[in-house]
């Protein structure tokens, strides 16, 4: 790729000077996933991390002490810490593998130990966790795990959500280790990498429009078969190039109920994300989609377009987004807004960027994370939705608009 090449010391120098969050919020979201526990990893991988290269042994490093750790404590009888401790294994591998474009040993090996430390974590875990092997019809992977909230109880059906995570994220980080506001609002998860995400392209998954229409049908049969599910109240939510795979994947699969998504990739082609932000997002996304030439991928690009998708959503959906998104502008979610007939609500966070968080309309406004899961809720119980659009200003005031 060439700007990667050619930006190479650049991007650095930046992470030198900025840190291993020069690009998004990757140290918080982890903590936030992880627990308290791993400030000080987070800290220290902060201090380690000076440049692109240092992501991959860092990272690496910290997953090995937290399963030397995790080993120590189930010999000891300490289950609830080497629960714990495998679960901070497992998504340290996970984000070693962040920086490697392409499907290598090192690769393969990382993601191995990820899925032997997070089995070990879901039998040690305080609710039911289980991977899940789906794939589309023509045989393209979509590797899922499946949560159900500790407060289930057997032959009840209850409300489910198809978790998707951005391109720089991964399903054994998407239900938290304490708190998470799924499984506390008693929400079966089904947490996958949509075709050409983290794990599916070591398994010859790769991204693409027509990949993400076949998955939709996939995930929700597969959902709706469970007995501890009920198939009325499945719904979709997705956060950065997740909002793009869940738009999709609700534009041609009716019968999911609801959307909530969060960060948004909006953007027809990604033009902003791929031309213009650090060179990191197309590299990741060449390897996602299968693309080594990078005048092949730029005419791929091209296809990635939610018209002719969001057109057809008639059930509630909820967007999230950023006044000051930097890598995709907050006119497209606007644009989007304003040509959909569904039941919709656009929040737009004053001066946040992509990730959410950092500015003072997000610290002192609706919390998202909160107002996703609490106005899910609300469609699940069948509530009635106005469709409007919130500006949530500096001081956290929330000012509502009809569309």
């Amino acid at each position: 790729m060439k700007r990667f090449d050619e930006e190479k010391w650049a991007l650095d120098d930046i992470i030198g000077s900025v840190g291993m969050d020069w690009d998004q919020g990757r140290s918080g979201a982890m903590i936030a996933a992880l627990g308290p526990e791993s400030t000080n990893d987070v800290n220290s991988l902060r201090l380690r991390i000076k440049k692109l290269a240092d992501f991959v042994p860092a990272f690496e490093s910290v997953g090995r002490r937290r399963e030397a750790l995790a080993h120590d404590d189930e010999a000891a009888g300490h289950l609830v810490s080497a629960r714990d401790n495998y679960f901070m294994a497992a998504n340290y591998y996970g984000h070693a593998q962040w920086t490697i474009y392409e499907k290598n040993d090192h690769n393969m090996q990382l993601n191995a130990k990820k899925r032997e430390m997070f089995g070990k974590y879901a039998q040690l875990a305080e609710h039911h966790v289980e991977y899940v092997a789906l794939q589309t019809k023509s045989g393209k992977a979509i590797p899922a795990v499946f949560h159900l909230p500790s407060s289930y109880k057997a032959g009840t059906k209850i409300p489910a959500i198809v978790s998707i995570t951005g391109m720089d994220g991964y399903k054994e980080r998407s239900v938290a280790l304490y708190g998470d506001r799924w499984m506390n609002r008693g929400v079966a998860v089904l947490a996958l990498e949509a075709p050409g995400e983290w794990e599916a392209p070591l398994l010859n998954s790769f991204v693409s429009m027509d990949n993400t229409i076949a998955a939709a049908p996939v995930i929700y049969e597969w959902l709706a078969a469970r007995p501890e599910v009920d198939p009325s109240k499945i719904a979709l939510t997705g956060v950065s190039f997740g909002t793009f795979f869940t738009t999709v994947m609700a534009g041609h699969e009716p019968r999911y109920m609801a959307v909530a998504n969060q960060s948004t990739i909006y953007e027809p082609g990604g033009k902003t994300i791929f031309g213009e932000a650090s060179p990191t997002f197309k590299k990741r996304f060449m390897f996602m989609s299968g693309y080594t030439d990078e005048a092949r991928f730029d005419e791929f690009a091209k296809t990635l377009t939610l018209d002719g998708s969001y057109q057809k959503i008639k059930v509630p959906f909820l967007t999230m987004a950023g006044e000051a998104d930097e890598l995709s502008p907050e006119v497209n979610a606007e644009r989007m807004y304003h040509a959909m007939t569904a039941p919709r609500r656009l929040v737009v966070y004053a001066d946040s960027r992509h990730s959410l968080g950092g500015v003072p309309s997000v610290a002192l406004g609706p919390v998202p994370g909160i107002l996703s899961a609490d106005w899910m809720l609300d469609m699940f119980a069948g509530k009635p939705m106005v469709s409007e659009r919130w500006f949530v200003d500096p001081g956290g005031r929330v000012t509502k608009s009809a569309y």
